[in-house]
């Protein structure tokens, strides 16, 4: 009886090993590179550049309205430690146009 039931679970692990195996390769399915190779063709790479062209006239509509009046508020743009670069007052991504020092606007 031992012997029975340690033949049916080798021969069941066996048939599993060889079902699970054959699921990772292409098998029936060698078509699906086709499918997204359209998709990101056809879905992706205009998704992408709608995206843009978005992004491109929502800065174009915006580019000219006027930056707002500074205001030394005390607990905004506090320095309690110097940057490492330069003078220690602009942020690495400052924007002189945008970001306010400290003491106002730069132009």
């Amino acid at each position: 009886m031992n012997n029975l039931l340690k033949r049916a679970a080798i021969q069941y692990l066996q048939a599993n090993a060889r079902s699970s195996s054959h699921a990772a390769t292409a098998g029936g399915h060698g078509g699906g590179w086709k499918l997204w190779k359209n998709m990101t063709f056809f879905v992706a790479f205009p998704a992408i550049g709608l995206g843009m062209v978005n992004a491109y006239l929502a800065h174009q509509e915006h580019h000219h309205d006027e930056r707002p009046e500074f205001v030394p508020f005390e607990y905004m743009r506090v320095r309690t430690k110097r940057f490492p670069w330069g003078d220690g007052q602009k942020s690495l991504f400052h924007n002189p146009h945008v970001n306010a020092l400290p003491s106002g606007y730069e132009h």
